[in-house]
């Protein structure tokens, strides 16, 4: 037998824009979040043989924020090539912690569908907008407190990297 269902979810999307030069911001992100081999660290975590080998692993992997870069699209490298779009900088870096994401998804398997984040930092005529759709917004029709608050600590996580990166 097969299911099928939709749910409708209201997102609360975070923006925050700063003078700062897009290199400058990406910079401060570079330096806060860990640069692991990613096919490394996933075999390295599969092999782990207990949950503290795991988070030796993983805490090793993580930058000075608590997260680390899982991918890195580069979305203004075909913004410039469109001649019909002003040329500029875009940047999606999807960012997480895969011993916070297992905290949610154990309680909400369907948290996986959001960890880890996006973090998209773009360059417009107003300055650098760095934007964030804030994990707890996601799992609070869920009714789980506790992967909610895990949520709002990730979200606290990411704002602090914001502003951080911000100046």
């Amino acid at each position: 037998m097969t299911k099928t269902g939709t749910q409708t979810f209201t997102v609360e999307r975070f923006t925050l824009t700063t003078s700062r030069a897009f290199s400058d911001v990406i910079g401060e992100i570079d330096r806060a979040v860990g640069h692991p081999n990613i096919p490394e660290l996933l075999r390295q975590m599969e092999e782990a043989r207990s949950a503290e080998e795991l988070e030796r692993i993983v805490g090793a992997a993580l930058g000075p924020s608590g997260f680390m870069e899982f991918a890195r699209y580069d979305l203004g490298s075909v913004l410039r090539k469109d001649r019909t779009s002003e040329a500029r900088n875009a940047l999606r870096l999807v960012l997480g912690n895969p011993l916070i994401m297992s905290e949610m998804v154990r309680a909400i398997p369907d948290a996986g569908c959001y960890a880890p984040v996006t973090l998209l930092i773009d360059e417009r005529d107003a300055g650098v907008h760095m934007t964030y759709d804030q994990m707890a917004s996601l799992l609070a029709p869920y009714g789980d407190a506790h992967a909610l608050q895990v949520a709002q600590d990730v979200d606290a996580k990411v704002d602090g990297l914001m502003h951080m990166a911000a100046g």
